[in-house]
């Protein structure tokens, strides 16, 4: 159940005099009966309801089934005794707002039931005290029926935008912790070797030094050339991992296939809007990977890039004219469409290799991680 605040509108003024009405309005009906006794009970069943609404909505178990009985049961009777239906506009509110959606119906079909067969016996009862206001309570009847679905589908429009946006976080979230994981795995495999032959040489570079000096100076020259490769690739992972724009990595790869004599043309616009830093980067650094391919193997002489932006998704494409790959370019050693399919699946990405004539790489990215708070 919600807090007593979440039966109000969105507009909380009109809602306070709307409540402020149906809260005093049962008195200008009680106070019509020539009967002190009738009035003593009016007041009394007035109080008792407002009473149950309280206990309805502090209850967390079962027994605010128990308090909406009561508060429907004390429409009928205000109903009957003092032609007063407008408290079934209190108990609509609060149906609707009942998240049990076997309870929500059960309870929903009983009170139109009890609401519209306590009108007709007040017609039948007493017709001239009913028809003056029948409009009145026509408009009634029509919100019993309405209010309560209308809550009960906003409460679960906004539960569902509530886990999606949780979704939304824990996919974040997930994305930086595979990222974090991936690179205390790349540094372990640059470092952990390394520094292990490292402590394992200098170990026999002591035991050589007056045994054999020239044994000795070449383990340190081992020594220095394992430092040396250890400090290049862990530089190379730092590139990596560095946040790349997207528009800047394609200038880059551009001065590349200017440098090796290709030619190269580009359709859309590659700054794409709303794209977390995360995923341009992916997508920098598989273009970057991308161009090495096409570069190093493709013996092409024209490079198409393509940037595209739908709802759904971003989609990058390099083509080439070049010798092509296998379907799906599998089986191709060293090209490193591995390493870009590792990388989009950070990102809930794709990579699509197409060979037919030249290379076709498509790399697509779905737009479900930018964290783009207005559209909630």
């Amino acid at each position: 159940m919600q807090h007593w605040f979440s039966l109000f509108p969105k507009s909380p003024w009109l809602s306070i005099y709307g409540w402020v009405i149906f809260g005093l309005l049962p008195f200008f009906f009680i106070f019509r009966s020539s009967s002190p006794i009738g009035i003593s009970i009016g007041i009394l069943l007035v109080l008792l309801f407002f009473l149950c609404y309280r206990f309805s909505y502090r209850s967390k178990t079962g027994l605010v089934y128990m308090w909406i009985s009561f508060e429907m049961l004390i429409n009928i009777v205000m109903t009957l005794l003092f032609g007063y239906v407008y408290l079934s506009i209190f108990v609509a509110f609060f149906i609707g707002n009942i998240r049990n959606p076997v309870g929500f119906f059960i309870i929903y079909g009983i009170h139109i039931a009890l609401t519209i067969g306590a009108i007709i016996a007040g017609f039948f009862i007493d017709i001239d005290l009913f028809l003056p206001q029948f409009h009145f309570i026509l408009i009634s009847v029509i919100g019993v029926v309405l209010l309560p679905f209308n809550l009960y589908n906003r409460n679960k429009r906004e539960k569902l935008e509530g886990q999606l946006e949780y979704a939304r976080e824990r996919i974040s979230e997930l994305v930086i912790l595979e990222e974090r994981e991936r690179i205390a795995r790349d540094l372990h495999d640059i470092l952990g070797q390394k520094l292990s032959l490292i402590g394992l040489k200098s170990d026999l570079a002591s035991r050589l030094l007056y045994k054999n000096i020239e044994s000795a100076e070449k383990e340190l020259m081992d020594i220095r050339q394992t430092a040396s490769t250890a400090l290049k690739e862990v530089r190379d992972l730092v590139d990596d991992i560095r946040m790349t724009k997207l528009a800047d990595e394609l200038i880059r790869v551009q001065q590349i296939l200017k440098a090796a004599e290709m030619n190269f043309t580009v359709t859309g616009n590659p700054s794409f809007t709303n794209i977390p830093p995360l995923v341009e980067n992916v997508l920098s650094m598989c273009l970057k990977e991308a161009v090495t391919n096409v570069v190093k193997h493709s013996y092409a002489s024209i490079c198409h890039f393509t940037f595209e932006q739908s709802t759904d998704e971003l989609i990058v494409t390099i083509q080439d004219d070049g010798i092509g790959v296998p379907a799906n370019g599998k089986n191709l050693p060293g090209n490193g469409l591995q390493g870009m399919r590792e990388r989009l699946e950070f990102v809930n990405g794709h990579l699509e290799v197409r060979g037919e004539k030249g290379t076709e790489i498509l790399i697509h990215v779905p737009i479900i991680l930018k964290q783009n708070k207005g559209a909630d």
